[in-house]
């Protein structure tokens, strides 16, 4: 069956509606804050925008440490369909304060709402994970995974321009902002209203609110079995990957093409539609089953290509401001945009067989569990990329060296995970094997 026509199916389409909205929303949040700060708060106060900014991004991850353990453990004590239709309902309440702190641009409170925005999240990613392999049958994993993948990065993508723009609008205030963050998060919601029930995977879990300890026993559990944590750590690499890459895009478009805001807007896109064309084509090469070989290969792109963003180097500087409309006439810029959409089209081959893999074989009384456990894995290599980048930059590594040094520790990594995994290497093999005897 086609991953499309679960676009029909209420076992998905609701779920993937409210995935989406939720990204969305997270984002037109997020980046209008970012704008708030930057333009309005620096200005009236002469603090440092960008330590703002860092600082803002450090509270919306901060509740992933703190509470994935507790909401591993609701998820799967609790009906699933019931838990979520409650957190989009928190959600209102949170983009009600929002809508607040913006309506009385107080940076304290609306850095507060960030928070319980994180939070928000935090619960909801173990029910949205732990939710598809009791909807959806283990032939459809990969297809409703590549789904999942590709409206969570389009809705990266227009969050962020739908929240710099209405942040940008003049005459009107907050008011832009407000409405819309209000209205995504009642649209919300209503689709949670669809979701079919999801059983409790194990009604018998005891809540530990001791947070601490409860983390550390939900990692040690993830930790204990060597393949789970070989998954675990694969895709909180692809986290470290893209938390790098896209830190980048912003300064490299803007510092050595000396493109303006809409032209450095054409590199996110770029990442994100080689996700989105990554994870269809992800379900077709699988063929229906969960198709680890696909890892390693799409490592080896991810590499490539990064490599070759590298190679770039110190581009020659153009005669004048890259717009859209003379973006793709500099060849750098253009070779830019097709690396980096290779990059994003091969990370996507890359992290979904793996999403479907962890939910296939974990033990499925557990499910929301390491994927809460997953998330703080995530949170942490998105943590280290930042300070990875920092170092970096502080030995005067170039942005095109930072590719380079990443293109070549992400072989190393996947020759470690081969190592852990030889699953990894062996269906490679068979892989290649199977093309060589349809070719022949």
């Amino acid at each position: 069956m086609s991953q499309f026509q679960l676009l029909r199916s209420r076992r998905f389409l609701p779920l993937f509606i409210v995935q989406f909205l939720g990204a969305f929303n997270d984002n037109v949040f997020r980046f209008a804050l970012i704008i708030f700060i930057t333009f309005t708060i620096a200005d009236r106060s002469g603090i440092d925008a960008r330590s703002l900014v860092v600082i803002s991004g450090g509270i919306f991850i901060l509740p992933f440490f703190l509470f994935s353990s507790l909401a591993g453990q609701i998820a799967d004590k609790c009906e699933k369909a019931t838990i979520i239709r409650r957190v989009k309902f928190v959600e209102i309440l949170v983009m009600a304060a929002g809508a607040i702190g913006f309506w009385l641009e107080h940076t304290a409170f609306l850095l507060c709402v960030l928070f319980a925005m994180g939070m928000q999240s935090t619960f909801f990613g173990p029910l949205k994970y732990g939710i598809l392999p009791q909807h959806l049958r283990e032939a459809e994993l990969t297809g409703g995974n590549g789904l999942i993948q590709l409206g969570t990065y389009a809705a990266i993508l227009l969050g962020a321009v739908t929240g710099g723009m209405l942040a940008a609008v003049e005459g009107l205030g907050p008011v832009p902002v407000v409405a819309c963050i209000v209205a995504l998060a009642v649209s919300g919601w209503i689709a949670a209203q669809f979701i079919p029930p999801a059983a409790p995977s194990d009604p018998a879990v005891k809540i530990n609110w001791n947070l601490p300890q409860a983390t550390f026993r939900l990692l040690r559990y993830a930790f204990a079995n060597r393949e789970i944590l070989t998954l675990i750590l694969a895709i909180s690499w692809f986290w470290f990957l893209g938390a790098t890459f896209l830190s980048m895009v912003p300064t490299y478009g803007k510092e050595l093409l000396l493109a303006d805001e809409q032209a450095v807007t054409l590199l996110n896109v770029a990442f994100t539609l080689g996700i989105g064309t990554g994870s269809l084509l992800c379900e077709r090469f699988s063929r229906g089953r969960i198709e680890l070989g696909l890892v390693p290969l799409a490592c080896v792109g991810i590499s490539v290509f990064a490599a070759d963003f590298f190679l770039i180097g110190h581009p020659r500087t153009p005669a004048a401001t890259l717009g859209i409309g003379t973006f793709f006439l500099h060849l750098p810029a253009a070779r830019a945009f097709v690396d980096l959409t290779l990059i994003g089209a091969f990370g996507a081959l890359f992290i979904v067989p793996l999403y479907a893999a962890l939910q296939a074989r974990v033990e499925s009384a557990r499910c929301a569990r390491v994927m809460a456990a997953l998330n703080v894995m995530n949170a942490l290599f998105m943590v280290v990329s930042a300070v990875f980048t920092v170092a970096l930059f502080r030995l005067g590594v170039s942005i095109p060296g930072v590719f380079g040094i990443v293109a070549a520790m992400n072989l190393v990594a996947m020759v470690l995970a081969a190592m852990a995994l030889p699953e990894f290497a062996l269906r490679v093999r068979e892989l290649l094997r199977t093309a060589i005897i349809q070719r022949s």
